[in-house]
């Protein structure tokens, strides 16, 4: 396994929609893996395929408080919809930010496991947030494209200044 640079905002490539993967290879679950530790080390919940310059439709999540219960995503589809919540979101392609988002408070998804088997998952809360935020990774948008423009701008030169000082 190996730790996977992540892009940050506003890297350009965060906006390219993700490929569906064809098939569950051994190299797909390689990249789960590495994207499993990544997400781990980093330390966040969840992690997409495109955070980590990889434009295929392959999601991690783990909201567990012992991160022990690892879900991996393949060609994720949200089928249906519930209610709404407003939930407070960070992005580790967002480092320091955490802003109010507006999101389906239950979702139904279909996808493949590591296996190649299609699944089925009905989650709510902390878990239907977490996949919907991914999800949105592999459509090319990030959650400050819910915020207000003034917002979605401070936070963009405030991370170019930070990223700058870097450098």
């Amino acid at each position: 396994m190996a730790l996977l640079p992540i892009l940050h905002f506003p890297d350009p490539r965060l906006r390219t929609p993700a490929r569906p993967v064809a098939e569950v290879t051994e190299e797909i679950r390689r990249l789960a893996a590495d994207m499993f530790e990544t997400m781990y080390h980093a330390p966040g919940i969840g992690l997409a395929a495109t955070q980590v310059n990889v434009q295929q439709r392959v999601i991690v999540v783990d909201v567990s408080h012992d991160k022990d219960q690892p879900i991996c995503l393949v060609n994720p589809e949200i089928l249906g919809t519930e209610g709404e919540e407003e939930m407070e979101e960070g992005c580790l392609s967002v480092p320091g930010v955490f802003e109010t988002v507006r999101r389906a408070e239950k979702i139904r998804v279909r996808y493949l496991s590591l296996d190649g088997e299609e699944t089925m998952i009905d989650a709510d809360g902390l878990l239907a947030v977490c996949i919907q935020h991914e999800i949105d990774h592999l459509d090319g948008r990030l959650f400050v494209d819910y915020l207000s423009t003034l917002k979605r701008d401070r936070i963009r030169r405030k991370l170019e200044k930070a990223h700058a000082e870097v450098l």
